[in-house]
C-alpha cells in the first residue's frame, strides 16, 4: 500500500488524487489537506460568483473525494499544525498543491494606503473567503482603477458594474452585495502597461461586458493598431482584439444611456498611488510605448483621481517552512515538479500562476507518473510508512479538529439552506460557523 499526502484541495490537488487512483487503484491511499474546513480552493473563493458553470467542475473533484481511497483533511494548516517533515515521515510522497494565494506587490509608492487592494483580497472578499470577509471597501467615490489586463481584472470590473438583479443565480457573498448595492462608482478605468495586442483577456470574458445592464465598455480607437496587424495573432487573441474594436465602435449615445463606463486605458503604467493620509485619492500614471514586446516609459505622466484601486497583476505561492522556495519566480524551487526526495509540487505551486483550471489536469497526472518512477527506482522506500493511521495518531495526540468530506457535505447543505432567493448558496465566511455546521 502506498500513502500520498496532497497539500491543497483545489484543482491541482484533486487532479493529483484522481491520477493516483487511476495509477494504483486500491493500492493507494490519498489524504488531501487544506487549512480551511472547506475544499476546492480557488474554485470556491477565486472563480467569479457569477460564473457558476465554471464552479461546476467541483462535481468532478467530488467524485474523486467520495471514494474510500481518498480523504479530505480540512482545517489543518501544514507548517503550523503539522510540519512538512512530519508528513514526509508518514507518507511515501507529499505533493504541494497550494496554488498561489498571495497578491504580487505593485512595488510603487503609496500601495499600502487604505482603499488599495490586491485581487486575491478583493476577489476573496466578494467570494466569502474567511481571511477577507471584513475587507469593507469604500465604494463612495466615483472612480475605481483596476490595474491589469487579464480575466481577473475583467471579473473585478464586471462585479463592480452589476446591478443587484444581475447577481441572481450567483453565490456572491451577502456582505459584499450589501456594499455593492450602495456603490457610487460611475467610472472604472482598466490600466494596462502595454497595448491591445498584449492583453491576456479571453473572448468570452470580454463579451460579457457588452451584456451589462448599466455599464458599457469604452476603447479609444487611437490605441488600436492597424487592423491588418491582427492577422499575425493567434486565433483566441484575435477574437479578443475584435471585441476591443467593437467597443471602440460603440456610438456615444449608447455610452450616454448607461451610467457606468468601463474605460480601457492602454499604454499606461502606474507610478505612484496618491492619498490624503486616510485613503487613496488618485493614481499617478506614466504613458508608455511598446518596444520589442516590452513597455517603456515615455516620461509623460498624468493623474487619475479615484477612491478605489484594485491591483490584478498576478499572484505568488505561499512559502512553507522547510521547503525550498524560489523568491524570484514566486513558487517552490523544483525540477519539473520534484523538490526533494519524496516531496513534489504541482499546479501553480510548481509553475507559478499561469494556465487555466484545466491546465492542472495534465499537471496532476504528470506528477503521479514521476512519483511512480521514483517508487520503481527504489527512492521512496518499500511502502511500509504509516500514512493515514499515523497521521490520525498524531492528530489525536495534538487535539487537532479535522473536518472530513462528510463534514463538508453538512456545511454545503447548510449553505444551500441559507441561500437568498435565486442564489445556489450563501457561503459561510467564518471558520467557526463552518465547523459548527459540520458538527
Amino acid at each position: 500500500m502506498r500513502h500520498i499526502a496532497v497539500i491543497g484541495s483545489g484543482p491541482a490537488g484533486y487532479y493529483t488524487a484522481e491520477a493516483a487512483l487511476k495509477h494504483w487503484g486500491d493500492d493507494v491511499r490519498v489524504d488531501v489537506f487544506d487549512r480551511l474546513p472547506v475544499p476546492y480552493g480557488l474554485i470556491r473563493t477565486g472563480v467569479a460568483p457569477d460564473h457558476q458553470t465554471i464552479k461546476a467542475v467541483s462535481g468532478r473533484y467530488e467524485k474523486t473525494a467520495l471514494t474510500e481511497n481518498v480523504r479530505f483533511v480540512g482545517n489543518i494548516s501544514v507548517g503550523k499544525d503539522i510540519s512538512v517533515e512530519e508528513l514526509r515521515s508518514l507518507y511515501d510522497a507529499v505533493v504541494i498543491a497550494t496554488g498561489a494565494p498571495h497578491d504580487r506587490k505593485l512595488g510603487i509608492e503609496g500601495e499600502e494606503q487604505a482603499g488599495v487592494y490586491g485581487s486575491a483580497a478583493f476577489v476573496g472578499w466578494y467570494n466569502s473567503h474567511p481571511q477577507f470577509r471584513n475587507l469593507d471597501p469604500d465604494l463612495s467615490g466615483e472612480t475605481a482603477v483596476v490595474i491589469g489586463m487579464g480575466n481577473v481584472a475583467l471579473d473585478v470590473s464586471r462585479i463592480l458594474s452589476k446591478t443587484e438583479a444581475e447577481f441572481e443565480g450567483s453565490d456572491i457573498a451577502a456582505h459584499a452585495l450589501d456594499i455593492l448595492k450602495g456603490s457610487n462608482i460611475s467610472r472604472i478605468v482598466l490600466l494596462g502597461r502595454r497595448g491591445p495586442h498584449q492583453i491576456m483577456m479571453t473572448p468570452k470574458e470580454l463579451s460579457e461586458l457588452m451584456k451589462l445592464d448599466r455599464a458599457s465598455p469604452h476603447v479609444d480607437s487611437a490605441d488600436l493598431p492597424p487592423e491588418v496587424d491582427d492577422a499575425m495573432l493567434e486565433p483566441g487573441l484575435r477574437k479578443s482584439v475584435n471585441h476591443l474594436r467593437s467597443f471602440a465602435a460603440i456610438p456615444e449615445h449608447i455610452h450616454a444611456e448607461k451610467p457606468i463606463e468601463i474605460e480601457f486605458d492602454f499604454f499606461a503604467s502606474p507610478k505612484a498611488i496618491l492619498g490624503d493620509g486616510s485613503k487613496v485619492t488618485g493614481i499617478e500614471v506614466e504613458r508608455t510605448e511598446v518596444k520589442t514586446g516590452r513597455a517603456v516609459g515615455t516620461g509623460e505622466t498624468y493623474t487619475i483621481p479615484c477612491g478605489l484601486v484594485v491591483s490584478c497583476i498576478g499572484y505568488h505561492t505561499a512559502n512553507i517552512p522547510g521547503v525550498p522556495f524560489d523568491e524570484r519566480l514566486g513558487r517552490f524551487a523544483n525540477d519539473d515538479g520534484r523538490i526533494l526526495t519524496g516531496l513534489y509540487c504541482v499546479g501553480w505551486a510548481r509553475r507559478g500562476p499561469s494556465g487555466t483550471i484545466g491546465t492542472n489536469k495534465p499537471d496532476g497526472f504528470a506528477i503521479v507518473d514521476k512519483i511512480a518512477e521514483d517508487i520503481d527506482a527504489g527512492l521512496l522506500g518499500n511502502g511500509s510508512k504509516k500514512g493515514r493511521p499515523g497521521f490520525d495518531e498524531l492528530a489525536a495526540a495534538r487535539g487537532l479538529d479535522i473536518v472530513t468530506f462528510r463534514d463538508w457535505k453538512k456545511i454545503e447543505e447548510a449553505e444551500a439552506s441559507a441561500a437568498r432567493d435565486g442564489a445556489p448558496r450563501e457561503k459561510f465566511a467564518d471558520i467557526e460557523a463552518m465547523i459548527r455546521a459540520a458538527q
